[in-house]
Protein backbone atom coordinates (compact mmCIF):
# COMPACT_ATOMS: atom_id res chain seq x y z
CA UNK A 1 0.00 0.00 0.00
CA UNK A 2 0.81 3.45 -0.22
CA UNK A 3 1.71 5.49 3.27
CA UNK A 4 2.94 8.97 4.04
CA UNK A 5 5.86 8.33 6.98
CA UNK A 6 9.10 9.35 8.45
CA UNK A 7 12.03 7.83 9.43
CA UNK A 8 13.58 10.70 10.99
CA UNK A 9 12.57 14.11 13.17
CA UNK A 10 13.03 17.09 11.01
CA UNK A 11 11.99 20.52 10.12
CA UNK A 12 8.95 20.54 7.92
CA UNK A 13 11.34 22.80 5.20
CA UNK A 14 13.31 19.28 4.92
CA UNK A 15 12.28 16.68 2.16
CA UNK A 16 12.65 13.74 4.45
CA UNK A 17 10.70 14.86 6.88
CA UNK A 18 7.52 13.10 5.02
CA UNK A 19 8.31 10.88 2.74
CA UNK A 20 6.10 8.65 0.07
CA UNK A 21 6.80 5.31 0.73
CA UNK A 22 5.38 1.46 -0.08
CA UNK A 23 4.72 -0.47 2.49
CA UNK A 24 2.78 -4.07 2.95
CA UNK A 25 -0.88 -4.40 3.67
CA UNK A 26 -1.93 -4.52 7.55
CA UNK A 27 -2.55 -8.21 8.72
CA UNK A 28 -6.51 -9.19 8.33
CA UNK A 29 -8.59 -6.96 11.57
CA UNK A 30 -8.80 -9.11 14.54
CA UNK A 31 -11.36 -8.30 17.21
CA UNK A 32 -13.38 -5.35 16.90
CA UNK A 33 -10.89 -3.98 14.19
CA UNK A 34 -12.15 -2.98 11.18
CA UNK A 35 -9.83 -2.23 8.01
CA UNK A 36 -10.58 1.31 6.10
CA UNK A 37 -9.73 2.37 2.92
CA UNK A 38 -8.81 5.66 3.55
CA UNK A 39 -10.46 8.41 1.24
CA UNK A 40 -9.31 11.45 2.76
CA UNK A 41 -7.51 12.67 5.59
CA UNK A 42 -6.83 16.00 7.46
CA UNK A 43 -4.23 17.19 9.47
CA UNK A 44 -4.11 18.62 12.90
CA UNK A 45 -1.20 20.44 15.10
CA UNK A 46 -1.12 17.36 17.04
CA UNK A 47 0.37 16.24 13.53
CA UNK A 48 2.93 18.35 13.28
CA UNK A 49 4.05 18.58 17.16
CA UNK A 50 4.56 15.01 16.33
CA UNK A 51 6.82 14.88 13.35
CA UNK A 52 8.41 17.92 14.77
CA UNK A 53 12.48 17.94 15.25
CA UNK A 54 13.58 15.54 18.26
CA UNK A 55 16.17 12.51 18.54
CA UNK A 56 15.30 9.39 16.99
CA UNK A 57 14.76 7.26 14.25
CA UNK A 58 12.12 5.22 13.16
CA UNK A 59 12.38 1.52 11.71
CA UNK A 60 10.04 0.83 10.20
CA UNK A 61 9.10 4.15 9.36
CA UNK A 62 5.89 5.98 11.65
CA UNK A 63 2.71 6.28 9.96
CA UNK A 64 1.27 10.06 11.54
CA UNK A 65 -2.41 11.09 10.73
CA UNK A 66 -5.37 10.99 12.92
CA UNK A 67 -8.52 12.30 11.19
CA UNK A 68 -9.88 10.41 8.27
CA UNK A 69 -12.92 9.30 6.00
CA UNK A 70 -12.54 6.15 3.77
CA UNK A 71 -14.70 2.71 3.41
CA UNK A 72 -14.16 -0.49 5.80
CA UNK A 73 -12.97 -2.99 3.25
CA UNK A 74 -12.63 -5.40 6.24
CA UNK A 75 -13.46 -6.42 9.62
CA UNK A 76 -13.21 -8.13 12.56
CA UNK A 77 -14.52 -11.28 14.22
CA UNK A 78 -16.30 -9.32 16.97
CA UNK A 79 -17.34 -6.44 15.61
CA UNK A 80 -21.33 -5.63 15.33
CA UNK A 81 -21.45 -1.91 14.07
CA UNK A 82 -19.92 -1.77 10.53
CA UNK A 83 -20.02 -4.25 7.74
CA UNK A 84 -18.11 -4.33 4.32
CA UNK A 85 -18.76 -1.34 2.15
CA UNK A 86 -19.66 1.20 4.81
CA UNK A 87 -18.46 5.26 4.75
CA UNK A 88 -16.83 6.13 7.55
CA UNK A 89 -15.02 8.87 9.76
CA UNK A 90 -13.00 8.86 12.82
CA UNK A 91 -9.93 10.05 14.26
CA UNK A 92 -8.13 7.07 15.55
CA UNK A 93 -5.19 5.73 17.96
CA UNK A 94 -2.50 7.84 19.23
CA UNK A 95 -0.61 4.49 19.79
CA UNK A 96 -1.11 2.68 16.73
CA UNK A 97 0.00 3.94 13.14
CA UNK A 98 -1.94 6.49 11.37
CA UNK A 99 -4.15 7.25 8.79
CA UNK A 100 -1.65 8.74 6.41
CA UNK A 101 -2.02 5.33 4.30
CA UNK A 102 -4.17 3.62 2.06
CA UNK A 103 -5.18 0.73 4.54
CA UNK A 104 -5.66 1.68 8.13
CA UNK A 105 -6.48 -0.78 11.36
CA UNK A 106 -8.61 0.71 13.57
CA UNK A 107 -10.80 0.11 16.60
CA UNK A 108 -14.80 -0.03 15.43
CA UNK A 109 -15.53 2.01 18.88
CA UNK A 110 -13.55 4.80 17.76
CA UNK A 111 -15.40 5.15 14.40
CA UNK A 112 -18.95 7.01 13.43
CA UNK A 113 -20.97 6.43 9.94
CA UNK A 114 -19.69 9.29 7.63
CA UNK A 115 -22.44 12.11 7.28
CA UNK A 116 -24.29 11.48 4.25
CA UNK A 117 -24.74 14.52 3.04
CA UNK A 118 -20.23 15.57 3.12
CA UNK A 119 -18.13 14.05 0.84
CA UNK A 120 -14.60 12.15 2.11
CA UNK A 121 -12.86 15.33 2.80
CA UNK A 122 -15.71 17.28 4.30
CA UNK A 123 -16.16 14.39 6.58
CA UNK A 124 -12.43 14.05 7.21
CA UNK A 125 -11.93 17.71 8.00
CA UNK A 126 -14.67 17.00 11.17
CA UNK A 127 -13.61 13.97 13.79
CA UNK A 128 -10.42 14.66 16.13
CA UNK A 129 -11.97 18.49 16.45
CA UNK A 130 -15.48 17.29 16.93
CA UNK A 131 -14.56 14.88 20.01
CA UNK A 132 -12.43 17.42 21.63
CA UNK A 133 -14.81 20.21 21.53
CA UNK A 134 -17.97 17.41 22.22
CA UNK A 135 -16.38 15.71 25.21
CA UNK A 136 -14.59 18.80 26.66
CA UNK A 137 -18.26 20.54 26.93
CA UNK A 138 -20.80 17.99 27.31
CA UNK A 139 -18.73 15.39 29.31
CA UNK A 140 -15.55 16.99 30.70
CA UNK A 141 -18.31 20.37 31.70
CA UNK A 142 -21.48 19.71 33.09
CA UNK A 143 -23.31 21.12 30.27
CA UNK A 144 -25.94 19.02 28.03
CA UNK A 145 -26.17 19.66 24.32
CA UNK A 146 -29.67 19.50 24.31
CA UNK A 147 -32.35 21.41 26.14
CA UNK A 148 -32.44 24.93 27.44
CA UNK A 149 -30.39 24.90 30.91
CA UNK A 150 -27.71 26.78 29.01
CA UNK A 151 -30.08 29.29 27.79
CA UNK A 152 -28.84 32.88 29.00
CA UNK A 153 -25.11 31.64 29.80
CA UNK A 154 -22.53 32.92 28.11
CA UNK A 155 -20.06 30.90 26.42
CA UNK A 156 -16.08 32.59 25.82
CA UNK A 157 -14.56 30.59 22.62
CA UNK A 158 -10.66 31.81 22.79
CA UNK A 159 -9.34 30.72 19.39
CA UNK A 160 -12.62 30.38 17.40
CA UNK A 161 -11.34 30.37 13.91
CA UNK A 162 -9.25 27.12 14.80
CA UNK A 163 -10.23 23.57 14.40
CA UNK A 164 -11.67 22.54 17.55
CA UNK A 165 -13.18 26.42 17.83
CA UNK A 166 -14.68 26.07 14.86
CA UNK A 167 -16.60 23.19 16.12
CA UNK A 168 -17.16 24.51 19.65
CA UNK A 169 -18.54 27.41 18.44
CA UNK A 170 -21.08 25.19 17.07
CA UNK A 171 -21.96 23.31 19.32
CA UNK A 172 -22.29 25.96 21.30
CA UNK A 173 -24.74 27.63 20.54
CA UNK A 174 -26.60 24.37 19.11
CA UNK A 175 -26.49 23.77 22.77
CA UNK A 176 -27.89 27.58 23.68
CA UNK A 177 -25.33 29.62 25.05
CA UNK A 178 -24.87 33.20 23.56
CA UNK A 179 -20.98 32.06 22.33
CA UNK A 180 -18.53 35.25 21.82
CA UNK A 181 -15.93 33.84 19.86
CA UNK A 182 -12.33 35.37 19.44
CA UNK A 183 -10.24 36.33 16.06
CA UNK A 184 -8.32 38.54 15.35
CA UNK A 185 -7.99 38.93 11.51
CA UNK A 186 -10.90 39.85 9.17
CA UNK A 187 -10.89 36.55 7.42
CA UNK A 188 -11.17 34.66 11.03
CA UNK A 189 -13.47 37.30 12.49
CA UNK A 190 -15.77 36.33 9.60
CA UNK A 191 -15.16 32.29 9.86
CA UNK A 192 -16.08 32.51 13.38
CA UNK A 193 -19.65 34.56 12.10
CA UNK A 194 -20.32 32.09 9.73
CA UNK A 195 -20.13 29.48 12.26
CA UNK A 196 -22.77 30.73 14.66
CA UNK A 197 -20.61 33.28 17.11
CA UNK A 198 -22.96 35.71 18.35
CA UNK A 199 -20.19 38.38 18.86
CA UNK A 200 -16.20 38.23 17.95
CA UNK A 201 -13.27 40.08 20.17
CA UNK A 202 -10.19 40.69 19.60
CA UNK A 203 -7.67 38.08 21.64
CA UNK A 204 -4.87 40.43 21.19
CA UNK A 205 -6.56 43.26 23.33
CA UNK A 206 -7.82 42.59 26.86
CA UNK A 207 -10.62 40.60 26.94
CA UNK A 208 -12.86 42.24 29.46
CA UNK A 209 -13.06 45.60 27.90
CA UNK A 210 -14.38 43.98 25.03
CA UNK A 211 -17.28 41.86 26.51
CA UNK A 212 -18.03 44.76 28.77
CA UNK A 213 -18.99 46.87 25.28
CA UNK A 214 -21.06 44.11 24.59
CA UNK A 215 -23.17 44.12 28.00
CA UNK A 216 -21.58 41.21 28.89
CA UNK A 217 -19.71 41.04 33.27
CA UNK A 218 -18.95 37.74 33.17
CA UNK A 219 -19.00 34.64 31.07
CA UNK A 220 -20.49 31.11 32.78
CA UNK A 221 -18.35 29.08 30.41
CA UNK A 222 -14.74 29.49 28.71
CA UNK A 223 -12.93 27.06 26.38
CA UNK A 224 -9.53 28.30 25.97
CA UNK A 225 -8.34 27.03 23.00
CA UNK A 226 -4.96 29.07 22.39
CA UNK A 227 -2.40 29.62 25.06
CA UNK A 228 -3.55 28.68 28.44
CA UNK A 229 -0.74 30.52 30.39
CA UNK A 230 -1.57 34.22 28.59
CA UNK A 231 -5.42 34.21 28.92
CA UNK A 232 -5.48 32.23 32.58
CA UNK A 233 -5.41 35.57 35.06
CA UNK A 234 -7.68 37.01 32.27
CA UNK A 235 -10.29 34.05 32.46
CA UNK A 236 -10.23 34.39 36.53
CA UNK A 237 -11.44 37.21 36.95
CA UNK A 238 -13.88 37.21 33.53
CA UNK A 239 -15.53 33.71 34.90
CA UNK A 240 -18.94 33.84 36.75
CA UNK A 241 -18.52 32.44 40.28
CA UNK A 242 -18.89 28.43 39.79
CA UNK A 243 -17.83 28.65 35.86
CA UNK A 244 -15.79 26.38 34.50
CA UNK A 245 -13.51 26.83 32.27
CA UNK A 246 -11.74 23.98 29.73
CA UNK A 247 -8.03 23.67 28.59
CA UNK A 248 -6.38 21.80 25.79
CA UNK A 249 -2.77 23.55 25.51
CA UNK A 250 -0.32 22.35 28.14
CA UNK A 251 0.97 25.37 29.92
CA UNK A 252 4.28 26.31 29.51
CA UNK A 253 4.75 27.02 33.11
CA UNK A 254 3.25 26.51 36.64
CA UNK A 255 -0.67 27.81 36.65
CA UNK A 256 -1.98 29.36 39.92
CA UNK A 257 -5.09 27.72 40.55
CA UNK A 258 -5.94 29.59 44.14
CA UNK A 259 -7.54 32.83 43.88
CA UNK A 260 -9.53 33.90 41.92
CA UNK A 261 -10.33 30.05 40.93
CA UNK A 262 -10.63 29.29 44.33
CA UNK A 263 -12.18 31.89 45.62
CA UNK A 264 -15.40 31.39 42.52
CA UNK A 265 -15.27 27.59 42.48
CA UNK A 266 -14.35 27.31 38.65
CA UNK A 267 -13.67 24.48 37.64
CA UNK A 268 -10.82 23.56 35.13
CA UNK A 269 -11.79 21.05 33.11
CA UNK A 270 -8.74 19.04 30.86
CA UNK A 271 -9.61 17.36 27.43
CA UNK A 272 -7.00 15.40 25.32
CA UNK A 273 -9.45 13.39 22.61
CA UNK A 274 -6.96 10.01 22.73
CA UNK A 275 -7.19 8.97 26.10
CA UNK A 276 -9.60 6.24 25.72
CA UNK A 277 -8.17 5.21 23.20
CA UNK A 278 -4.31 5.48 25.13
CA UNK A 279 -5.58 4.22 28.20
CA UNK A 280 -8.06 1.45 26.67
CA UNK A 281 -10.99 3.10 29.15
CA UNK A 282 -14.13 1.10 29.80
CA UNK A 283 -15.97 3.83 27.93
CA UNK A 284 -14.52 4.06 24.37
CA UNK A 285 -17.87 3.32 22.89
CA UNK A 286 -18.53 7.08 23.29
CA UNK A 287 -16.58 8.41 20.66
CA UNK A 288 -18.06 5.88 18.54
CA UNK A 289 -21.43 7.61 19.83
CA UNK A 290 -20.34 10.89 19.41
CA UNK A 291 -19.00 10.47 15.81
CA UNK A 292 -22.75 8.38 15.26
CA UNK A 293 -24.71 11.71 16.93
CA UNK A 294 -22.85 14.26 15.13
CA UNK A 295 -23.42 12.54 11.90
CA UNK A 296 -27.19 12.87 12.23
CA UNK A 297 -26.81 16.63 12.96
CA UNK A 298 -24.92 17.24 10.42
CA UNK A 299 -27.26 15.58 7.81
CA UNK A 300 -30.13 17.71 9.40
CA UNK A 301 -28.51 20.81 8.64
CA UNK A 302 -27.94 21.66 12.56
CA UNK A 303 -24.03 21.45 12.28
CA UNK A 304 -21.23 21.85 9.05
CA UNK A 305 -18.41 21.10 8.10
CA UNK A 306 -15.19 22.64 8.99
CA UNK A 307 -13.34 22.44 6.17
CA UNK A 308 -11.69 25.52 4.54
CA UNK A 309 -9.29 24.55 1.90
CA UNK A 310 -8.35 21.65 -0.32
CA UNK A 311 -4.83 20.53 -0.78
CA UNK A 312 -5.02 18.10 -3.40
CA UNK A 313 -4.03 14.25 -3.32
CA UNK A 314 -2.76 12.55 -0.67
CA UNK A 315 1.12 12.13 -1.27
CA UNK A 316 4.37 13.43 1.19
CA UNK A 317 4.41 16.64 -1.13
CA UNK A 318 1.05 18.11 -0.25
CA UNK A 319 1.02 16.64 3.35
CA UNK A 320 4.45 18.45 3.89
CA UNK A 321 2.23 21.66 2.54
CA UNK A 322 -0.67 21.41 5.25
CA UNK A 323 1.93 21.04 7.99
CA UNK A 324 3.62 24.16 6.60
CA UNK A 325 0.66 25.73 6.85
CA UNK A 326 -0.65 24.52 10.20
CA UNK A 327 2.97 25.82 11.83
CA UNK A 328 2.53 29.19 10.39
CA UNK A 329 -0.60 29.62 12.73
CA UNK A 330 -2.99 31.50 10.79
CA UNK A 331 -4.50 28.46 9.41
CA UNK A 332 -8.83 28.96 9.47
CA UNK A 333 -10.92 25.64 10.13
CA UNK A 334 -9.65 22.50 8.36
CA UNK A 335 -7.26 21.60 6.30
CA UNK A 336 -7.37 17.67 3.94
CA UNK A 337 -6.46 15.84 0.82
CA UNK A 338 -8.15 13.48 -0.58
CA UNK A 339 -7.68 10.60 -3.17
CA UNK A 340 -4.02 8.76 -3.37
CA UNK A 341 -1.64 9.64 -7.02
Amino acid sequence: MKAIGLTRYLPIDEPDALQDLNLPDPTAPQGQDILVQVQAISVNPVDTKLRGPKPGEENPPRILGFDAAGTVVAVGPEVTAFEIGDEVYYAGDVTRPGCNAQLQLVDERLVGRKPTTLDFAEAAALPLTTLTAWELLFQRMPFQLDGRRNTGKTLLVIGGAGGVGSMAIQLGRHAGFTVVATASRPQSVQWCEQMGAAHVIDHRQPLAPQLQALGISSVEAALNLANTDLYWQQLGELLAPQGHVGLIVEPAGELRIGDPYKAKCIGIHWEFMFARARFRTTDMIEQHRILTRAASLIDAGELRTTLSERLGTINAEHLRQAHRQLEAGSTIGKLALEGWD
